[in-house]
């Protein structure tokens, strides 16, 4: 039998150890993240490279604010615009998950399914665009966020990570060039516009919401008091 070279046996014997070590920095920063304010993304770091060789792409604004500064009703448009299964899942809404899995082996699209909490490891760790890989990624990484995060903490990481703007990440960012003023003073109105330009934020604008975008701001609002208003957040 013949033996394989040195340099190969070498490369095979690290190769399998390649995916643990991955993991186990997946796991220590999202440890140290369940505390530490989260300084940036992938997508804001992809935005941020590029925009240096295209001056087209701008720079990325993002700060972050805690969820004490964060007025309630705009973690409660969130949820109602993107999840209102929020509190009950482990990450991934099984419902959706499975329409949009049928959807795809017809050959159809139904939104993906994504929960809050794919959402944030998607923005966090991975890249944008359709794919099998990142959406298996996507999956295995906002399982692993619920078991290590609160529902609290996924929610306060959504809201400074999600783009509001070709350039906003954060509703920290949002809230300074966006509406002009502290993110304390948000509106449950300027809530629900935030939320109403999550699917698309590279095109529908807050600062100038087509009908499109007010006629989803006022279903928004519906549906944050149906919810129950701020006292659903009770149950995260």
């Amino acid at each position: 039998m013949l033996a394989l070279p040195r340099f190969k046996l070498t490369y095979l014997h690290w190769l399998w150890r390649i995916p643990l070590l991955l993991f186990l920095l997946v796991v220590l920063l999202l440890l140290i993240f369940r505390v530490a304010p989260v300084p940036t993304s992938s997508f804001m770091l992809q935005q941020s490279v590029v925009s240096w060789f295209d001056d087209s792409v701008p720079s990325v604004h993002h700060h972050w604010v805690s969820m004490e500064e964060i007025p309630p009703q705009v973690a409660l448009a969130a949820v109602a615009a993107e999840d209102q299964l929020f509190p009950e899942h482990w990450g991934i809404d099984r419902g959706a998950t499975e329409r949009a899995i049928q959807a795809a082996l017809e050959g159809e699209s139904n939104g993906g399914g994504s929960t809050i909490t794919q959402q944030v490891a998607k923005n966090l760790f991975l890249w944008g665009g359709r794919s099998y890989v990142r959406k298996g990624m996507e999956w295995g990484l906002a399982v692993l966020i619920e078991t290590l995060w609160s529902k609290d903490r996924i929610l306060e990481v959504y809201l400074n990570i999600a783009q509001f703007s070709a350039a906003d990440y954060g509703v920290g960012a949002a809230s300074d060039f966006l509406f002009k003023k502290p993110v304390a003073k948000l509106s449950e109105a300027d809530a629900a516009l935030l939320a109403a330009v999550l699917p698309l934020p590279e095109v529908y604008s807050v600062v100038k919401p087509s009908r499109y975008i007010q006629k989803r701001q006022r279903f928004i609002l519906r549906q944050m008091r149906q919810l129950g208003g701020v006292a659903y957040l009770e149950r995260l």
